[in-house]
Parts: structure tokens; sequence; C-alpha cells
């Protein structure tokens, strides 16, 4: 019983270690799709010419300036990303008795994912801004975003009940739309599709597809928060993601009618547009797997024979 006891304590503390790291993990990401937007709108994604260093060294003082600057912040922020999640994984490793089995497997994962975004960021600079590789670098970036949101939320809120699968289902059509959206928003910038259409009414596909895309993502996010005060529980055990997301759409909607109305010229107003979608992904991922049916949090232990136990 004393083990059983010391196990208990010990599985609390990991979790609060993976969840603190993870958090971090969370923000860092967020960071690092940002910067490189930024890098993106202020044409800096060459301004390091070699990879991964910066003009041979770490940190290029002699060649500093503001697009310099973003490549090389952009770089770093990678290399923090890559030692945290290594860092989760070694210790999902040594832990891995005290903790569930699909953790240091989910781990693994974003490892393999973290030498993939390498790769691509590598294949990026040599292939000198290729535009199916930068779109193939956000997309791997957000599938770290997603995965790492996924491990914290089933850490914090690891209860016996299951979500309600329709509910998932609802927010994860708006996921993948604004998963979509971003990936064109991409290519609008990596091809100059956006300057060619607003400059001379040309190519104005992807960017006639990327306003398309914000109906019926506008349509479901004020669908879902209706739905959640219809249902009253939803809403309360959720209201902050909820209204959260409300907020960001119409934030989304805004920044997105300046930009087009400044012909794209205002680089805080695409990033911020940038920012808004890495937000809205987030939120979205986080409500997906939270657990909506239960008022209070039941924290229950990561071994199944506490478990029994405690019930």
């Amino acid at each position: 019983m004393i083990n059983l006891f010391n196990n208990k304590i010990h599985q609390k503390r990991f979790k609060s270690i993976f969840l603190k790291l993870g958090n971090h993990c969370v923000l860092a990401l967020i960071a690092l799709i940002v910067i490189g937007g930024a890098t993106r709108v202020m044409e800096a994604g060459l301004a390091c010419p070699d990879w991964p260093l910066c003009y041979g060294t770490f940190l290029p003082l002699n060649h500093m300036n503001l697009r310099v600057f973003l490549e090389w912040f952009h770089r770093l922020d990678a290399f923090l990303v890559g030692l945290l999640i290594l860092s989760q994984f070694i210790l999902s490793l040594v832990w891995r008795k005290d903790l569930p089995n699909w953790l240091p497997k989910t781990y693994s994962v974003l490892v393999f994912l973290i030498i993939v975004q390498g790769s691509i960021g590598a294949l990026t600079v040599i292939n000198l801004l290729n535009s199916y590789a930068v779109t193939a670098h956000l997309l791997t970036a957000f599938l770290l975003l997603i995965t790492t949101i996924t491990i914290n939320q089933n850490l914090e809120n690891n209860e016996v009940n299951k979500s309600l699968r329709w509910w998932r289902i609802l927010l994860f059509v708006p996921l993948i739309l604004t998963l979509t959206q971003s990936f064109i928003g991409v290519r609008l910038s990596s091809t100059w599709s956006a300057h060619l259409c607003l400059s001379f009414n040309k190519q104005c596909f992807i960017l006639n597809t990327h306003k398309l895309f914000a109906i019926p993502i506008s349509v479901l996010i004020v669908s879902i928060l209706l739905i959640s005060i219809y249902k009253q529980n939803l809403f309360l055990n959720n209201w902050k993601y909820l209204c959260s997301l409300f907020l960001l759409l119409i934030s989304q909607i805004f920044l997105g009618i300046l930009s087009l109305k400044t012909n794209l010229t205002e680089p805080m107003l695409v990033i911020g547009h940038q920012l808004n979608a890495s937000l809205l992904i987030a939120i979205l991922t986080a409500l997906i797997f939270r657990n909506p049916k239960l008022n209070k949090k039941i924290n229950q232990s990561f071994n199944p024979v506490i478990v029994s136990l405690n019930s």
C-alpha cells in the first residue's frame, strides 16, 4: 500500500513536469510559426545563406540586420523547440514505468516530426524558398503544435468519462478548414499570387479560395458557440476557450480585410493574421481533446490499479 501511495506521488510529480514542459513547448511552437510568418513577409528566408549556421557562425553579429535577425531567431526558436521535445522524450523513457504506455510513443512521433521539420527547413534554404517546401514546413509546424496540445490535454484531463463524439466532430471540421486556409495563405505569399491578383488582377484563384474558406469557418465557429450556449453545460465548462475562439474569429476577419485594403504592404497586419490563425488552431485542438461532460476534473492516477482502487 505504501508503494502504491509513493507511485501516486511520483506520477503526479512527473505529470506536473511534463505539463510545464509541454506548455512551454506550445508557446515556443506558436512563436516559431509567427516568426516564420514574419520571416516570410519580410522576405528574410534567405537572409542566412547557409544552414544550420548563419554566415558560418551561431551568432552572426557582423551581418546582423532586421532580416538576418528574423531568420536567425527563427532557427534559434526551432532549436529550442527541438530541445524541449527531445527532453520530454528522454524523460518519458526514463520514467516509463510510472507513465502511460502511449506517452513515450507519442513523444517519439514528435521527435520524428522535429527531424522532418529540420530537414524541410534545410531544403527550404537549399531550394531557395521553394513554395512546396515552405508549405510543408508550415504543415509540420502545425502537426507539432496539434500533437503537443493533444498530449497536454490528455495529461491534464485524464477523466474516466469519454468526451461527446458529436462535439469533437463539430470542432474537428473548422480545425481542418483553418489548417487548409493557412496552407492556402502560405501559397499566396510564397508564389506572389496575392500581389499579382491585387496589382494586376492575375492568378486570383488562390486569393479567392483563401477568402472563400472564411465563410464556412465563420459559420461553424458561430454555430459551435450557439450550440454550447444552448447546451449550457458545454458553455460553462469551456467558456474561456469558446469566447476566445469567437474574438479571434472577429479579429481574424478584421485583419484579413485590412491586409487586403493595404495590398499586403503592412507586415504587422499579415503577421497578426498568421498569429490569429495559429491561436485558432491551438484553441480548436484544445477544445477537441478536453472532456466537456464533467463540471470538475477528476484527478485519476496513470496506473490502472490505482484508478480501480480510487473508484
